[in-house]
C-alpha cells in the first residue's frame, strides 16, 4: 500500500491504474486490483480519532467504538475495488452531508466540552471533501468504462438496543430507483438470507426494517450518477459483543468467506441485466 495525495489517487483512477493506497493524511484507503463494474465501501469502519481532539471529547473510546461499524472493511476486503474510512465518525461522519459531518451532539449526548475551534472543524470537513472527490472520480470512471455500476455500501448496527426482533441483515432502499432495480434488490436480500453463521446465530434478511438507506454516501452517488445502484447493506452486530467490545473473528470470517462467493455473482447478474 502506498501513501498518495488526493490528486495522485484521482490521476491513477483517470489513467485506469491498479493500485492500493492510503490518503496522505491517513483518512481513508482505496484498493483497485481490477476495474470491474462494482465497488465495495465501508465508510464507518474507521476508529482513528486525531489526538488534538482527545481532551475535548466527552465520549469515551468505547462510546465511539459502539457507534462505529468495526470489521465492515474486513468483510469485503478481498473484492477488487474497496474504499474505506480510517477515521472515526466522531471526528467527521462520511455518511452525513458536509454541513452535518462534524457532530456537536452524538446519540443524544453532547460531544465536546468546549465548541470546536473553526480550524479544527475545517480540517475535518476537508477530509470529508477529499473522500468525496475520490468517490466521484471512481464512480465516474466505472460508469464511463462499463455504462452501469453497483456499489455495496457495508454497515453494521447495534441490534441489542432494539425492543423488538430485528433482522440479521437490513437493506435500506428508500433513496434508490426501486422501479428500475427492484428485482436486483430482492435478489441481494435473498443472497444475504442464504449466509450461514456459526453458533446457530439466527439468519434473517429484510428491506427497510431498521434503516431505510438515508446515508450521504448512497445519496451522493445516487444523485450524481444515474446508472449506479448503491445497496446500503447493514449487518446486525452479531459478530461481536457490542457491550463488552469483543469481536468474534470466526463470525467475521464466515461473513467474509460467503460474501466472497455471493457478492461477485450478484454483481455479474446486475451487469448482465442492465448493461446495454
Amino acid at each position: 500500500m502506498k501513501r498518495l495525495s488526493i490528486s495522485k489517487i484521482i490521476e491513477n483512477i483517470n489513467d485506469e491504474k491498479c493500485f492500493h493506497a492510503v490518503a496522505d493524511d491517513y483518512s481513508f484507503t482505496l484498493k483497485i486490483e481490477e476495474y470491474v463494474p462494482y465497488a465495495c465501501g465501508a465508510v464507518h469502519d474507521g476508529h482513528q480519532f486525531r489526538k488534538e481532539l482527545w481532551d475535548n471529547c466527552l465520549h469515551s473510546e468505547y462510546d465511539r467504538w459502539y457507534e462505529e461499524d468495526p470489521e465492515t472493511k474486513n468483510m469485503i476486503t478481498r473484492h477488487p475495488i474497496v474504499i474505506a474510512g480510517c477515521d472515526s465518525r466522531f471526528e467527521y461522519d462520511l455518511n452525513r452531508t458536509p454541513e452535518e459531518a462534524v457532530f456537536e451532539t452524538a446519540w443524544g449526548k453532547q460531544l465536546w466540552k468546549l465548541p470546536l475551534a473553526e480550524a479544527q472543524k475545517q480540517k475535518s470537513q476537508q477530509k470529508h471533501a477529499n473522500f468525496y472527490k475520490v468517490v466521484a472520480a471512481l464512480i465516474s470512471k466505472l460508469e464511463e468504462k462499463f455504462g452501469i455500476c453497483i456499489v455495496y455500501d457495508m454497515h453494521s448496527y447495534n441490534w441489542q438496543r432494539w425492543d423488538r426482533e430485528v433482522p440479521t441483515w437490513n437493506l435500506g432502499t428508500s433513496n434508490v430507483d426501486n422501479e428500475r432495480f427492484g428485482a436486483c434488490i430482492e435478489d441481494w436480500r435473498q443472497a444475504l438470507a442464504s449466509i450461514k453463521l456459526p453458533h446457530g446465530i439466527k439468519q434473517t434478511s429484510k428491506i427497510n426494517d431498521t434503516f431505510h438507506g438515508n446515508g450521504y454516501f448512497l445519496k451522493f452517488i445516487t444523485q450524481n450518477f444515474k446508472n449506479t445502484l448503491v445497496l446500503a447493506t447493514e449487518i446486525a452486530k452479531v459478530y461481536c459483543d457490542e457491550y463488552n467490545q469483543v469481536i468474534y473473528p470466526e463470525v467475521v470470517a464466515a461473513v467474509e468467506q460467503q460474501l466472497r462467493e455471493i457478492l461477485p455473482k450478484h454483481a455479474a447478474e446486475f451487469y448482465k441485466t442492465f448493461s446495454n
